[in-house]
């Protein structure tokens, strides 16, 4: 039996909007109510909780410690109740929702041109996608399943091969003018770096068989399409993997300085938590996706 009264909604709303503005003016104007109307319903909130959740200073307010701490947990519960809301509404139709985190070069270059095909053979099923670059907790999240790079060493995880990666340089042909006959020559260049993979570069070389500190040296860039964006700007050389570029290097505007690919160590996998393998969802989107990898991997033999 509940001992507690939970707040209403509507305080609930008004609190949550307003400490992420930390206005009252603008969570009224989002909520379409009036300043005063958010105010009340603040302060009923604070009664009831017995914690001051907002420090008022003239014209503004500011969230007190207790209160961005509330705030945060409120926004993660209302989240959770709207996609709730949205899979039992999926429920009703026969279909579902699948909530992917995906990496997002991976996702516009690998993944969506091949979702058509999911879409005509599921189309009561719903793919939703949403950016993750590292490990999360699947717990702390909304999400189902993710498109993950690295090792499969996903605590309480269940993960599926997908395939490997080879990388190799591309930059401007304005930018290096003449050709490259040596692998070293290259540290002639700005090097271009993705923080998610610092020591790519380094890896590269190393299999080339040069090795030098400056291969560490550059600029970073956290998303792969930023990479070939300012490759193709002339600001440097980045090593990318092959199939983001493979097939589109005139159109990007990048050239291969040194014909030289690396296979890396890790690999794609999709990861998903292991008590949520038997989902429908979930079930239909990996059979797809395996055979989809299955197939790239073939062609690329």
């Amino acid at each position: 039996m509940r001992r507690f009264k939970i707040p209403n909604m509507s305080a609930l709303l008004a609190f949550e909007a307003a400490a992420r503005h930390e206005s009252f003016t603008h969570a009224a104007k989002e909520l379409f109510l009036t300043e005063s109307a958010i105010s009340r319903q603040i302060a009923t909130l604070e009664s009831n909780l017995g914690v001051r959740l907002f420090v008022r200073s003239k014209q503004r307010v500011m969230l007190t410690r207790a209160g961005r701490l509330y705030g945060t947990q409120v926004r993660r519960a209302l989240e959770n109740l709207d996609r709730d809301t949205l899979s039992i509404i999926a429920h009703g139709s026969g279909g579902g929702y699948l909530e992917l985190a995906v990496l997002p070069t991976f996702a516009s270059q690998w993944l969506i041109p091949r979702m058509k095909d999911f879409n005509d053979r599921n189309p009561d099923v719903r793919i939703n996608m949403g950016i993750r670059t590292d490990l999360f907790s699947f717990e702390e999240s909304h999400f189902e399943a993710a498109i993950h790079y690295g090792k499969p060493t996903w605590p309480g995880t269940s993960s599926d091969y997908l395939f490997g990666e080879e990388v190799v340089p591309v930059c401007s042909p304005s930018l290096v003018a003449k050709t490259v006959r040596k692998p070293q020559e290259l540290l002639n260049y700005p090097l271009l770096h993705s923080t998610t993979r610092p020591d790519a570069w380094s890896r590269w070389f190393a299999n080339v068989g040069v090795e030098d500190s400056a291969t560490m040296h550059g600029v970073r860039y956290e998303l792969h399409s930023m990479l070939i964006s300012a490759a193709a700007a002339g600001l440097g050389i980045a090593l990318v993997p092959k199939f983001f570029v493979d097939e589109q290097l005139p159109q990007l505007g990048l050239v291969i300085p040194f014909a030289a690919t690396a296979v890396e160590e890790s690999a794609y996998y999709l990861v998903y938590p292991t008590e949520l393998s038997h989902g429908k969802p979930l079930e239909l989107f990996r059979t797809w996706l395996l055979e989809q990898a299955a197939a790239y991997n073939a062609r690329r033999r």
